[in-house]
């Protein structure tokens, strides 16, 4: 009964509520996950993004994906704070129609492949490139390799994530012959 309720739910979510946006196949969002773009969201197949994460700007996210719980992609521009004469607060923001500052035509690009670990943020205009892991409360603000693990904040490499280069050509070749590298 449980899995028959979270498929629903999970389909009125992919084709009702967020309907604007592009969402593959196998899509699965916990509770109170929140989904906004300027322009477009576009999900690949196999996507898991957990309870209470939200996707706050334009993003483009690869096949086998996986979020955490509390996970943020925000704008790093949402506010125009150099706008002269007008409080932070009251200053036009990336939602408003007329928004012409910082911010505009910036994507968020998660590759294939990839784990953010619960409570992290990546900011606006980061790419993690296929195949990485980002720790759990970790603040992404500039692009991560492939296959590498990152943490803290700001978020710096800690390692590969494959101890050898002969583990990673393994791994890809696995998912290669299996056809779930660009599914």
């Amino acid at each position: 009964m449980v899995f028959f309720v979270k498929l629903i739910r999970n389909v009125y979510l992919k084709h009702w509520k967020w309907r604007r946006f592009q969402i593959g196949k196998n899509f699965h969002a916990g509770r109170s996950v929140q989904l906004w773009a300027k322009n477009n969201i576009s999900i690949g197949n196999d996507f898991y993004i957990g309870r209470f994460s939200q996707i706050e700007n334009d993003a483009v996210i690869g096949n086998h994906v996986i979020m955490g719980n509390h996970v943020a992609l925000v704008g790093k521009y949402d506010h125009h704070y150099q706008q002269p004469g007008t409080p932070i607060r009251l200053a036009s923001a990336i939602r408003d129609k007329d928004y012409n500052w910082k911010g505009l035509g910036l994507t968020t690009t998660i590759e294939d492949d990839v784990w953010v670990g619960y409570g992290s943020t990546i900011m606006q205009g980061v790419t993690i490139h296929q195949g990485s892991i980002i720790a759990a409360g970790s603040v992404v603000t500039k692009d991560v390799e492939a296959y590498s693990i990152y943490g803290g904040n700001p978020a710096r490499k800690i390692a590969n994530r494959f101890n050898t280069p002969e583990e990673l050509e393994r791994h890809c070749l696995i998912l290669q012959q299996s056809g779930k590298k660009n599914e």
